[in-house]
């Protein structure tokens, strides 16, 4: 330690400290999201753990001395204005070399308060940084406080200079407080907290802050770039609701003063910035880096060598064993990166090969067949938008001013000639017919769609439950609009099974569009909107309206961990104009523009998963169930495995709950809880503010209900929608995304084309090479898990979460509970009279299985939307 440190240790009335920090070049966000290039991505990344590694106390003692100032604040003992007295300055003393808890990357310190007894007990303190660089301050834990023992502070946050700031830093103690129940010297402190993170809503957003804001999704075009990548802006109007993002106060384009200006660096508060200690782990900045670099490479490198498309099946699996042969140069671009060193051909052939998705792992043609097309309804990547079907013919909600008649064409004949003898009518009075309909959300945009390259149908598929429990899709439609126009209504074609033959190759396309259409929503609906746009607000509000010590701050706080660090890349890269999504999926410029057409029927309340299973009509009430409810498909592995899932979150949530809050009235009273929630309805998802279904948040049955929903929505509904991306998706003849030419039609050379060579227009109309690379690239990154991954059941801070013990108890039991759950799935997946849980892939399900190790493990449940 620095000379005269010691001097200021006087052994009077002194409180020993440890303060646990990680330095900036362990934890440097920044630079790694600022490189421009693969090597930079990734040089920043590996150099940067190479200096946690080689930590030494030479290198941490810039902290000592007068570089970092901390103050106590007393949690009883007032000044003349009512605020908790506060100590006298202190600085950081040794570095302590060994300390068991300690974490990678973490350095601690000792450090000594004067603490007079008239102080009372220390409830928070303030934190000063002379250093100008930043520092990740970990925690704060006083030893031996008098009638107190051991007082934690757990702060996770970034501590800048102290210039930077308008008010001092300040955290707080992790006792667990409702406002009213706070003690009186800290309540303004907490006030004021509140305040600082809340901002003013006026400028450009700097490194540095933490304010979080709202502000509608106008920066997915590039208006001033090109006047083609101009989009509309989402949220803020009727006609494309949508929920709100954070707010950056980036510039107005030029162009266009609604749209705000693009840029590479997108403001993110402070603190959702978190980074990974291992080069493996950094999943979203190798995402960011395969975009913006690895995918351009690859597709210039194709022509190169003739390998502009694929000419057959086996083609396609040659991505797996012989790879894309790739020039030098690219590969040394490459070889820096962790995730793409994983994939280059060790036979020292130039050659980058992606590993075997499991769909094609036992059985390579498997994808092929009727069974497991429909069972990847109810156990794939989509596996919640199949409906019970209750009327016959399906019937369209469509306006018939604007789209003509949409009432489907299928007949009852062409259904019951798959039904075994069984009636259409007979069929739906037993609960037997479902449909997959891809039509109502597509066919307003299909028009639009097909002036593009591609070419793509509105699709309804009829399936029916067998008695084997399996599902069998009796019938496909496919519409296309009417040259004379949309009001003219669709032209439509239906398709009944067939396996032999030009029919049975046409039967394998009618399916092929239908997964195009299901690729399109499972991307942009049921995992982009649904998980990660749904749950913005609530991040933004629960930080702007909850303060760190209220306890649903902290019940929620793990669930939302890299969120808005994630969304916040996507609109970067991934769903802005010709991003990935646009460019790879059927959807194209319109992609965002549907999903906020979907996001109209968007209602909280249906995303709990009991009530998703009841709306879709796959389940009924019934009180003898567990969960309430009783499913209509027996083996329907999302939803049996889901509703064990959502029984440990909903029990978990109602003790946590009742710990805190021990009436209802408690519920009304609670002033922040009841600002969160006025904020969250009528600004974070305000265009649905005057929506009569949103819960009035007055008891605690309603508090203990969405937080279960929003849990399930950020953890396990997430979970089941996106590890499964590459496991299924990775094999492109299996969840194509794009269709770019018609069915061919008797008569046509098409048709004859077919005929002959069946395997080279199924590959002519699905995804092409150059989109598939894109597709394959992405997906691995997005279907990992990093070593540091936080899972169900899990808690970073350990049990210091809260000094209450009831509730750190029962986190244990949830987190036990879990346990015994993934135990009884891994039995269910052993049951070979239950087919669906494995399929003709002999492909167990395997993704609501809470637990995980890193990689591409097709399982595990982060607490988070991460990725």
């Amino acid at each position: 330690m620095f000379s005269g440190v010691a001097n200021l240790v006087n052994r009077g009335h002194k409180l020993k400290g440890t303060v646990v920090l990680m330095r900036k070049n362990v934890l440097d966000i920044n630079e790694i999201t600022g490189a421009k290039s693969v090597g930079g991505v990734i040089s920043s990344g590996i150099g940067l753990i190479g200096g946690a590694i080689g930590t030494t106390v030479d290198t941490l003692t810039a902290f000592v001395g007068r570089s970092v100032a901390l103050k106590l604040i007393s949690a009883t003992s007032a000044d003349s204005s009512g605020k908790g007295k506060v100590g006298k300055q202190t600085f950081l003393e040794g570095v302590i070399t060994s300390l068991p808890t300690l974490g990678a990357g973490q350095s601690a310190f000792d450090i000594h308060f004067e603490w007079d007894t008239d102080m009372g007990v220390p409830g928070a303190f303030y934190i000063e940084n002379f250093m100008q660089v930043e520092f990740y301050l970990v925690s704060l834990t006083l030893e031996d406080v008098p009638n107190q023992g051991t007082i934690h502070f757990p702060c996770n946050s970034w501590v800048y200079n102290s210039k930077l700031y308008k008010s001092d830093r300040i955290f707080f103690a992790n006792k667990t407080y409702l406002p009213s129940d706070m003690p009186d010297p800290l309540k303004k402190y907490r006030e004021e907290e509140l305040i600082v993170l809340r901002g003013d809503g006026t400028g450009e957003r700097k490194e540095h802050e933490r304010i979080y804001d709202y502000d509608v999704y106008n920066d997915l075009g590039s208006p001033d770039s090109n006047p083609k990548l101009a989009r509309p802006v989402l949220g803020g109007n009727p006609d494309l609701p949508y929920p709100r993002r954070g707010r950056t106060g980036r510039k107005p384009s030029k162009k266009d003063p609604k749209s705000e200006s693009r840029s590479d660096q997108v403001y993110l508060p402070r603190d959702e910035a978190f980074g990974h200690l291992k080069s493996s782990d950094f999943l979203v900045y190798i995402l960011k880096s395969a975009s913006q670099n690895v995918i351009p490479q690859l597709q210039s490198a194709l022509p190169l060598f003739n390998q502009s498309e694929f000419n057959s099946f086996e083609d396609v699996r040659g991505l797996y064993t012989g790879g894309v042969k790739l020039p030098t140069n690219i590969l040394s671009d490459l070889s820096p990166i962790p995730l793409f060193k994983e994939l280059f051909r060790t036979d020292g052939e130039q050659a980058l090969k992606f590993p075997e998705p499991l769909i094609i792992k036992v059985d390579k043609s498997a994808w092929m067949s009727d069974e497991e097309f429909a069972r990847e309804m109810i156990a794939g990547l989509n596996p919640h938008v199949i409906k019970v079907l209750k009327e016959f013919p399906p019937q369209s909600k469509l306006d018939k001013s604007k789209y003509g008649d949409n009432t489907s064409t299928i007949t009852k004949q062409q259904v019951e000639a798959s039904l075994g003898g069984v009636s259409v009518d007979e069929a739906i009075s037993n609960n037997k017919l479902f449909i997959l309909d891809h039509h109502e959300a597509l066919f307003p945009y299909l028009s639009k769609i097909n002036q593009t390259s591609t070419k793509a149908y509105a699709t309804r598929t009829i399936l029916f439950l067998q008695n084997d429990g399996t599902l069998k899709p009796v019938a496909i439609e496919l519409s296309k609009p009417n040259p004379q126009g949309d009001s003219y209504g669709p032209i439509s074609t239906v398709y009944t099974p067939t396996k032999e033959g030009v029919e049975g190759s046409i039967w394998q396309l009618a399916k092929a569009y239908v997964v195009v259409n299901d690729s399109c929503y499972h991307q942009l609906v049921s995992h982009w909107l649904n998980t990660h746009a749904v749950v913005e607000p609530f991040i933004i509000a629960t930080n702007r309206q909850l303060s760190v010590v209220h306890p649903i701050y902290k019940l929620l706080l793990p669930h939302y961990r890299d969120t808005m660090n994630i969304n916040a890349l996507a609109r970067n890269v991934l769903v802005n104009a010709e991003g990935i999504i646009e460019s790879t999926f059927l959807w194209g410029g319109y992609s965002l523009e549907m999903s906020a057409v979907v996001y109209k029927d968007w209602k909280l309340t249906e995303q709990a998963l009991p009530n998703d299973l009841l709306k879709r009509g796959v389940a009924v009430e019934d009180s003898s169930s567990p969960h309430g409810v009783r499913l209509l498909i027996e083996d329907y592995p999302y939803a049996n495995d889901g509703l064990e899932i959502w029984g440990a979150i909903k029990s978990w949530v109602e003790e946590y709950v009742s710990f805190y809050y021990k009436s209802d009235a408690a519920i009304a009273q609670d002033s922040e809880l009841q600002a969160f929630w006025k904020e969250l309805v009528e600004v974070g998802h305000g265009d649905k503010k005057n929506e009569t279904w949103w819960p009035k948040m007055q008891t605690r049955a309603e508090l203990v209900q969405t937080c279960s929903t929003l849990i399930w929505i950020a953890s396990a509904l997430h979970a089941a929608v996106n590890f499964g991306q590459y496991p299924y998706g990775g094999y492109i003849l299996n969840r194509p995304t794009l269709s770019r030419q018609f069915m061919p039609e008797k008569g046509t050379k098409e048709y004859d084309d077919l005929a002959k060579n069946p395997e080279k227009v199924f590959l002519n109309t699905i995804t092409g090479k150059e989109e598939t690379l894109t597709d394959l690239t992405i997906i691995e990154v997005l279907s990992r898990h990093a070593s540091d991954e936080q899972y169900l059941g899990m808690r970073a801070d350990g049990d210091n979460w809260t000094a209450d013990t009831a509730p750190i108890e029962a986190f244990k039991r949830f987190g036990r509970n879990l346990v015994e759950i993934e135990q009884k799935l891994v039995q269910r997946n052993s049951d070979e009279r239950l087919r669906n849980r494995y399929g003709p892939a002999q492909m167990p399900y395997t993704l609501l299985y809470p637990s995980s190790e890193e990689g591409l493990t097709f399982r595990g449940i982060p607490n988070s939307i991460s990725i």
